[in-house]
């Protein structure tokens, strides 16, 4: 499943493959209630065509007229700056007080596109700097702490993955959670010693291994930008994960199974090296509680939790839905 970042840069290779005009557009600066993070990017082609975004439309729109009239960033980077005033708020449907810094690009072979996408593809961080007076671009290896800097002259973006998700399992529930964490430019990590399991793994675009679950989580170097979730219900792997993710600065980690499961597995927990305050950290069972029963389902919930949590959302615990008897199409109460 393509990133967001790679659909845009994607389909600017293909326009200009194809002969057209393309301008790369990036948030760079937002203040106030901006509807798009920094960082955020889109891609005009000459006759209108959009890919990407950088609000909910309205700027798009402004943005589009002025590319096909050749009237910002025709031959060089530009700034555009909107929302300014509270009447160009208002006009470009921003929320009250937002306002967005753009950085335009003509896209040519200076910009280095090409050679961006194919290591996107690879599933690796890259650093992207443009000279705003020439255009130029120059390409490195990312890190994961690397942010997008602008201070007028150049400007840094970085590409690829830049949060990590290790899963413990290659069952059922790990294939739905590694599509949508794909979804959410996450780089994904299988670990499952069972071949049993792992010989039958087939989607793309995952890194796969049968290392033992304790050594692949000292090996990744967890940081704060990093996910893990125990998903094989076999203490002998999950625990042996979860003990090293939870003294880490992993920003989340998580095991399936029930309530009574997981109170176990915290007393398993406490009888090696853990802190109380660390076996605390763990998110069992995890995910919100949505009622999920099906394995998209209960991927679908523990990605909520994450995101919730990468984004500082402190969500309440969800009343659980009143039990009901379906008859002809209408919901009867159980009660």
């Amino acid at each position: 499943m393509d990133s967001v970042d790679l659909e845009v840069v994607k389909s600017a290779v293909n326009w200009v493959a194809a002969g057209h005009a393309v301008t790369l557009v990036t948030i760079v600066k937002t203040w106030g209630s901006a509807p798009r993070p920094v960082g955020a990017m889109t891609v005009i082609r000459d006759d209108g065509h959009v890919m990407g975004s950088v609000s909910g439309g309205c700027v798009e729109d402004d943005l589009i007229d002025k590319v096909k009239a050749k009237q910002i960033a025709a031959t060089k980077p530009e700034e555009a700056v909107y929302g300014v005033t509270t009447e160009q708020a208002t006009r470009y449907g921003l929320p009250c007080g937002g306002t967005l810094e753009l950085v335009l690009e003509p896209i040519s072979a200076r910009s280095k596109l090409p050679e961006l996408l194919a290591i996107i593809e690879k599933h690796e961080l890259v650093a992207r700097m443009l000279d705003m007076k020439t255009g130029d671009v120059t390409l490195q290896s990312g890190k994961w702490s690397d942010e997008l800097t602008y201070d007028g002259s150049v400007l840094k973006t970085v590409h690829g993955p830049r949060w990590r998700l290790l899963m413990i399992g290659a069952g059922q529930v790990s294939r739905y959670l590694a599509n949508f964490a794909m979804a959410l430019d996450y780089h994904v990590t299988v670990c499952d010693p069972r071949e049993e399991y792992m010989d039958e793994w087939d989607l793309d675009g995952v890194t796969l291994t049968r290392t033992m679950p304790d050594d692949v989580v000292l090996e990744m170097n967890m940081d704060g930008h990093s996910a893990v979730v125990a998903l094989t219900h076999d203490p002998k792997l999950d625990d042996l994960a979860l003990m090293e993710a939870l003294k880490s600065p992993a920003f989340y980690v998580g095991a399936l199974g029930s309530t009574k499961n997981n109170d176990t597995r915290r007393k398993r927990l406490a009888e090696f090296d853990l802190l109380a305050e660390e076996i605390a950290r763990l998110r069992g069972p995890v995910g919100l509680k949505l009622g999920g029963k099906t394995p998209p389902e209960i991927a679908l919930s523990i990605i909520a939790e994450m995101t919730a949590v990468r984004r500082g959302v402190k969500l309440p615990e969800l009343i659980p839905p009143e039990k009901t008897n379906v008859t002809a199409g209408c919901a009867v109460s159980a009660n």
